[in-house]
């Protein structure tokens, strides 16, 4: 499935492709893109982690994805994390394949000139247990099935079968026998659990005999289909399983499996998941051991979500934005013996130094909510202290050679985190690179989180290469850091403005050109357009006025309780922000007010101007005595008695800033000022 990238892509990524090679590193990268609905309604679609459509869609998508990128894989549904308030774990539909793309069961469903598999019948109830009989018979352990009732669709037949795998002692090479035992249990106990999923997650398992192992092969059978819920087991046992039970199908339709991944399959398997969460499908990419995989990834992804539907933005009223749920990018090694970064602690805190010294990193390819409310601030918002991330990094860079994971995780994890100690808030996240308190937390990986979904593939892409390639750049001593920048007030103030992160990612793509890693501007200006809408773009005889959307950082608000006892973040979004962008021509002919306010005059081009305003008057919020200040009136006013004056009003930033007819100008007031003496950012609450 590759894609055609540009001539300076293509050549860029070779060349840094080329330079991890030499230094002996395998940096792979990971993704976790999210779409949403083209109509995208309803709660699972805002707020919530599921709903009524989110499964259908997931399952349209995976077949896409089987069509265009691997045919033949496996389609495994899988219970997924459950959080706080939810009453069911969260599902993942994970695609399954060989190391090498193959199939891992040639099912005679799918072999060239079968019938279409969705009309072929499921099995009836007597060859349901002669499935059973018959897998017995292959594995030289005849199976005891228990029949267990559905209280739910009272038409399914459903056995349950323990089935476990005991490998021989000693054994080097996974060798071992098939166990089962007798399920024992009163009819008025065989009941599955009243819970929507698969069977195999609604065992009266509390009914299990004492002190064996929970591992039990599910079989459920309905007139509109049939599945398996497969046993907990390790990869080449569970593979000689799937292949019996598709040799015994031919003729049926194509089971709906279910079950867990086993723990060995790195190297093995390659994994894609689809998985419900909050108010998107997110969908979590296999490794990816070069930056062309994960670009043809994210163009098959848009071509699959497209065919089904779905898309990576959503529209709100005439503007387009990001799903919400992010497009987060990681990085890692291909097993944790090659993991980069265990061995090279300096090189990663070069890596965090340069990331801090550049905000585009953070902001412009982030969503509306940033900063130290956001779903990831920067260090320099969380938890840490300057002179405790900097104390962090000279250790980390004075360890001795070796793998030193445990160091750089206990060193960097209590640090990289919100202000309320969250390590899975962090705008580079190692709450998944070593924490052997959680279960997920020993794989090697940096996650980048301020990153946004985009809506065009190549787009991503982009980012992704400029990501891969501050990697290699950053190999090199010299380009890195020495400390960290102290941004102070600034970061919030005047870092934050459209035309300061512009500025910012130029200096960040002159310092790869200079190191002969050169990216096209043209993608990211597109980007940027794209993130900071003008809201007023307004030009005669040589003055010039520019008005665009800019960040705001929305301040946290307590903890407020919900519904089922929960509590829930909540950010007082109601302030917005924009930057006025006006050629000296303009200033020398006009002065500028809001809302009667004048702005500062010709302030020449070191120092920008936005203004800060309240869109709305929400609850909770901050300051609710404090009205919203929309619509907000802009005029043009010319110097002494000239005519040519503008006026404009903006009712929403969907709308922009809207020419009203010839009138006067409001009278004049105070003038604008912010929240400290020589801020950028002015404040309409002042």
């Amino acid at each position: 499935m590759p894609i055609s990238a540009t001539a300076a892509a293509t050549t860029t990524a070779a060349a840094v492709e080329q330079r991890l090679q030499e230094a002996s590193i395998a940096l792979t990268m990971g993704g976790e893109p999210t779409l949403v609905p083209l109509q995208p309604e309803g709660a699972e679609w805002t707020v919530s982690a599921d709903g009524p459509t989110k499964l259908a869609y997931a399952h349209a998508l995976a077949r896409q994805l089987q069509q265009r990128a691997w045919p033949g894989s496996t389609l495994l549904h899988c219970p997924g994390k459950r959080y706080d308030g939810e009453v069911n774990p969260r599902w993942v539909l994970r695609l399954i394949t060989g190391s090498q793309g193959q199939p891992l069961v040639h099912w005679p469903q799918l072999a060239p000139g079968a019938s279409d598999p969705s009309t072929a019948p499921p099995p009836t109830s007597a060859e349901a247990k002669q499935l059973l009989e018959a897998l017995g018979a292959d594995l030289n352990c005849p199976l005891q099935p228990l029949p267990l009732q559905d209280p739910l669709q009272a038409e399914h037949r459903v056995w349950a079968v323990p089935l476990s795998w005991q490998e021989e002692e000693g054994s080097t090479t996974g060798e071992g026998h098939w166990q089962t035992l007798t399920w024992d249990l009163d009819d008025p106990l065989r009941q599955l659990l009243p819970a929507p999923g698969p069977a195999g997650l609604r065992l009266p398992l509390q009914h299990f005999p004492a002190g064996a192992l929970r591992q039990v092969l599910t079989l459920e059978c309905s007139p509109s289909g049939w599945g398996v819920f497969l046993p907990p087991l390790p990869r080449r046992p569970l593979e000689l399983l799937l292949g019996r039970l598709a040799l015994h199908s031919t003729g049926w339709a194509l089971p709906e499996l279910s079950g867990v991944l086993p723990l060995d399959t790195t190297g093995h398997w390659q994994v894609l998941g689809l998985t419900a969460d909050p108010g998107v499908l997110e969908v979590n990419l296999p490794v990816c051991h070069s930056w062309q995989e994960y670009a043809d990834w994210i163009a098959v992804l848009e071509q699959a979500g497209a065919a089904v539907g779905l898309r990576s933005w959503k529209q709100q009223g005439e503007r387009a934005e990001g799903t919400g749920g992010g497009n987060h990018l990681l990085w890692g090694g291909p097993d944790l013996e090659r993991n980069p970064f265990f061995s090279r602690p300096a090189w990663l805190v070069g890596i965090l130094r340069y990331w801090q010294h550049h905000p585009s990193l953070a902001y412009l390819f982030s969503g509306r909510s940033v900063g130290p409310a956001s779903q990831a601030p920067r260090p320099d918002e969380g938890s840490a202290s300057l002179l405790d991330l900097e104390l962090a990094h000279r250790a980390l860079e004075q360890l001795a050679a070796g793998d030193q994971r445990v160091a750089i995780s206990e060193t960097l994890r209590h640090l990289h985190a919100d202000r309320s100690g969250n390590s899975h808030r962090s705008e580079i996240s190692l709450d998944k690179f070593w924490n052997p308190a959680w279960t997920a937390g020993c794989q090697g990986l940096l996650e980048f989180r301020a990153l946004e979904s985009l809506p065009h593939h190549h787009w991503t892409a982009a980012v992704a290469l400029l990501w891969r390639a501050l990697a290699a750049h950053l190999l090199n001593p010299d380009h890195r850091p020495r400390q960290l920048h102290d941004w102070g007030a600034s970061l919030h103030d005047r870092a934050l403005l459209p035309s300061q992160l512009w500025a910012d990612l130029e200096r960040v793509l002159a310092d790869l050109a200079s190191d002969g890693l050169p990216l096209e501007a043209e993608p990211f200006r597109a980007i940027w357009t794209w993130r900071f809408p003008a809201l007023l773009d307004w030009h005669q005889d040589g003055a010039s006025l520019v008005i665009r959307q800019a960040l705001e950082p929305w301040p946290l608000l307590c903890d407020t309780p919900e519904e089922g006892g929960t509590t829930s973040r909540f950010v007082d979004s109601s302030l917005r922000r924009f930057e006025v962008v006006a050629n000296p021509a303009l200033h020398q002919r006009y002065t500028l007010r809001l809302q009667g306010r004048p702005l500062p005059g010709d302030h020449g081009s070191e120092q920008p101007v936005a203004v800060r305003y309240r869109q709305d008057a929400l609850f909770p919020c901050l300051h609710p005595c404090l009205p919203a200040h929309v619509p907000l009136q802009l005029d043009l006013v010319p110097h002494g008695e000239a005519a040519g004056g503008r006026s404009w009003l903006l009712n929403t930033e969907a709308e922009g800033f809207l020419e009203l007819p010839p009138g006067p100008a409001l009278a004049a007031g105070d003038s604008l000022r912010g929240a400290s003496p020589g801020a950028c950012c002015l404040d309409l609450r002042l």
